[in-house]
């Protein structure tokens, strides 16, 4: 039998659990695709992936800045009644 030796990696632990149950799904552990991911960096000379920064439209931004500055995107009611006629408009 190989060698190994132990690599410890700090994560979330809902990002564990979650990437837990993705894996299994394929009948594989964390250690096995972390070892996968290993082997095709070794293939490729590097990440076996792209890396980039996303792009997005001018719509999507002013959308992100929106959520960013807590600005309200939609009118306070004081009654459902108010809201319904609003939403009837």
């Amino acid at each position: 039998m190989a060698k190994t030796t132990n690599i410890n990696i700090r994560t979330e632990p809902d990002v564990k659990q979650r990437i837990e149950n993705l894996f299994s799904q394929f009948g594989i552990t964390v250690s096995d695709a972390v070892n996968i991911f290993f082997h095709q960096s070794l293939m490729q000379g590097g990440l076996p992936f792209q890396m980039q920064i996303p792009e997005y439209n001018a719509e999507t931004l002013a959308a992100i800045d929106d959520v960013d500055n807590n600005r309200n995107m939609s009118p306070a009611f004081d009654s459902m009644d108010d809201l319904m006629r609003s939403l009837y408009a």
